[in-house]
């Protein structure tokens, strides 16, 4: 039997979104279906709020609606300690943890040559001019443990390394090939402080 096309659309909408199926899209749109036209106005309202208010620091790249952020805003911090991580999403994973009074710089990505992505296409050299204005003495390197994380932490060491900071590496509390976004809350904060001294 044939959806009406607005169902059909909606289900192909939602089916776009990551770890979403076509048995989920499909609960989805019922569930809209039989919400108050209210909520589903509300839910309509909260995309496009995010996509119009939300934007990337100027100074660490982490999502905000205020330049700076409010991490980097935070006096109360320690401004001397950078935790590089891939995605802002990591950054919402480590401060989970309340163990990490740092501040963050995040990359947008990972070094992957066989996708077109190097250096240039990451914000490094954003991160290596902050280093050098703000008189950051630590860098915890928190990218995934990927090939592709590693491969990024190894570069990051070799380039930060002659420039007199110390760098490390959180520990591998995390599995190999995990994302720190799935990590609960004890693995991330035994990671962070079991970091180590990575060399280039």
């Amino acid at each position: 039997m044939a959806q009406p096309k607005s169902v059909e659309h909606l289900v192909e909408q939602f089916r776009h979104l990551p770890g979403i199926g076509a048995k989920t899209a499909q609960r989805l749109t019922f569930y809209i279906l039989r919400s108050p036209r209210d909520a589903v106005a509300t839910l309509a309202q909260a995309l496009l709020d995010v996509k119009d208010k939300v934007r990337h620091c100027s100074r660490c790249f982490n999502i905000t609606e205020e330049d700076p952020c409010a991490i980097c805003a935070d006096t109360a911090r320690d401004h001397s300690m950078i935790c590089v991580v891939e995605e802002p999403h990591d950054v919402v994973s480590i401060e989970k943890t309340r163990e990490f009074r740092g501040a963050y710089h995040v990359l947008m990505g990972v070094l992957s040559p066989l996708d077109g992505i190097g250096p240039d296409a990451l914000k490094v050299r954003e991160l290596l001019d902050r280093i050098r204005q703000e008189g950051t003495r630590e860098v915890i390197v928190a990218t995934n443990p990927t090939i592709e994380g590693d491969a990024t932490a190894l570069y990051l060491a070799r380039l930060l390394t002659p420039l007199g900071v110390r760098v490390t590496r959180i520990a591998r509390g995390l599995p190999v090939g995990g994302d720190l976004e799935y990590a609960d809350e004890a693995t991330m904060a035994r990671a962070l402080d079991g970091r180590k001294e990575m060399t280039s």
